[in-house]
């Protein structure tokens, strides 16, 4: 039973991490049409500000001191999406998808070779805050009290961006911008501010996820891909522009990757591809996506 419950837990961290990166690539795309390829690397933006910004600071820091610094990574990578939306991605927003694509796409490699200049080729790690909080039991067995602060994050924000996307007035301006911008646009909405809102929201989100992983596991050159390839998985499974299937489809994704590393480690990832590929053949716009 403990061990069941160790799993449990361990899919829901997968889940609330992998909620935060699909559903800013989610929210992206439901509001521009923009298939953010560089989104990955936002996330590995984010831990390495974090990481940088912890270790800067860690030698006698105090666990609220570190906590502060904690969202350091979100802030970063939203500013920086503040920046790259109307400089590089808004002239291609009438232009043909394989543009946006392309440059999305150099912005990944460009990223990656900005980590490599800035932080160098070898890990960075925030490990002392991961310390400082130490175990819980659960059952006979512990379990590390850090990744219980994750999966609170991950909850919290699941609700957050639900509150504020269908109970807020700005929410409604999102909505509407991302059903019809021509109309939005006649009705007076400031259709340029809405997605300059929204790509930063979405560039936190995945900035977010990457700054609270890396407590637990260094900042490496790469993780942002692995972690786009895992957030499109996400999004194929729930829909591509849907919350609430990027909801969902983390929670699959996170279960199925646990029971895959601790039963059939081989075929780990071809059986979430697996997953993917059933569902496209059986539902192509995905559970919660629309045609």
């Amino acid at each position: 039973m403990d061990v069941l419950l160790i799993h449990l837990l361990n899919s829901l961290l997968y889940a609330s991490v992998l909620f935060l990166i699909a559903g800013g690539l989610s929210l992206i795309y439901g509001v521009m049409r923009i298939v953010n390829l560089a989104h990955g690397n936002l996330y590995a933006f984010g831990a390495y500000v974090t990481a940088w910004a912890i270790g800067t600071v860690a030698a006698g820091a105090s666990v609220p001191v570190l906590l502060v610094l904690l969202p350091a990574g979100a802030l970063a990578a939203a500013i920086l999406g503040a920046i790259l939306e109307p400089t590089l991605l808004r002239p291609f927003y009438k232009r043909a998808e394989e543009y946006q694509l392309l440059c999305t796409f150099g912005l990944l490699m460009i990223l990656e070779d900005l980590l490599r200049f800035i932080w160098g080729p070898y890990p960075l790690s925030a490990s002392t805050l991961f310390e400082s909080f130490g175990s819980l039991p659960v059952g006979e067995s512990i379990y590390p009290t850090y990744n219980f602060l994750v999966i609170g994050v991950g909850a919290v924000a699941a609700l957050f961006l639900w509150a504020f996307i269908y109970r807020t007035r700005f929410g409604v301006v999102l909505r509407a911008t991302s059903q019809n911008m021509r109309m939005a646009s006649a009705l007076g909405v400031n259709v340029n501010r809405v997605y300059v809102q929204a790509f930063t929201l979405g560039c936190f989100m995945a900035g977010l996820g990457g700054a609270i992983i890396v407590p637990s596991q260094s900042a490496v050159l790469g993780m942002g891909v692995d972690a786009l390839v895992l957030a499109f998985i996400v999004v194929v499974i729930g829909g591509l522009g849907s919350l609430e299937g990027a909801l969902v489809g983390a929670l699959i994704v996170g279960f199925v990757r646990e029971a895959g590393i601790t039963w059939f480690a081989e075929i780990e990832l071809a059986v979430l591809y697996l997953i993917a590929a059933l569902v496209l053949l059986v539902r192509p716009a995905g559970l919660f996506g629309r045609p």
